[in-house]
């Protein structure tokens, strides 16, 4: 399986023979570079313009946007709603639990609050988790550290962290990496992954914005 990030809360998953997903296309407002990719499927966690742009995603793919079980293609979908009820005003978010039979990976969208065990439990193991770091309008450092000690991935990956020319006021990543206890960033254009190689301690991944090459 092969993990890109694009910026902010939008990747690209996909694995050979498998449906591509996107989460979370960002809008070209934003001031990251101008999205182009191409996916099979696209995730939708919030209805906003850092979350919502799926006119820019190349094909045709399908769009999901709400909580429901799926079955697209050979990938199963779990989203689940995960609104931040604590928002004034409340946020809706739905967080996406993409099952590609030997590998899963967790978008939370814009998490902003530490949920009960018992979501983490329902959801069962965990190989990637992509988890907003940066405050705004989701998840703190602190707060997302929790969350990673609740859900135990074999990778996190940090996201919706401040970055240079990223026109919202976000907290930076090293902030995440400090309450993680990483002390050497393992850093990556994209983040590789095989059912058979999985760490037996969680490793944190820093992903490099990567620019129009996920087509």
């Amino acid at each position: 399986m092969d993990i890109i990030w694009y910026g902010h809360s939008c990747f690209r998953i996909s694995e050979r023979g498998k449906l591509s997903i996107v989460t979370d296309p960002y809008a070209n407002t934003l001031g990251l570079p101008p999205l182009k990719v191409k996916a099979d499927i696209v995730t939708i966690s919030h209805d906003s313009p850092g979350h919502n742009a799926v006119e820019l995603v190349q094909g045709e793919p399908y769009v999901l946007r709400g909580a429901g079980e799926y079955e697209i293609g050979n990938v199963f979908i779990t989203a689940t709603a995960m609104h931040n009820v604590q928002n004034d005003p409340p946020q809706a978010n739905v967080g996406y639990f993409f099952d590609y039979e030997n590998l899963t990976v967790l978008h939370l969208g814009d998490l902003s609050y530490v949920p009960e065990q018992a979501l983490a439990e329902n959801l069962g193991e965990v190989n990637v988790l992509l988890v907003p770091v940066g405050g705004g309008g989701g998840l703190k450092a602190a707060q997302a550290a929790e969350v990673v000690a609740m859900i135990e991935p074999h990778f996190i990956v940090p996201m919706h962290y401040s970055l240079p020319d990223l026109n919202l006021e976000l907290e930076p990543v090293d902030r995440f990496l400090k309450e993680m206890g990483v002390s050497k960033v393992q850093e990556a254009d994209s983040l590789k992954v095989s059912a058979s190689e999985l760490p037996e301690q969680p490793q944190v991944v820093v992903l490099k914005p990567q620019v129009n090459s996920g087509s």
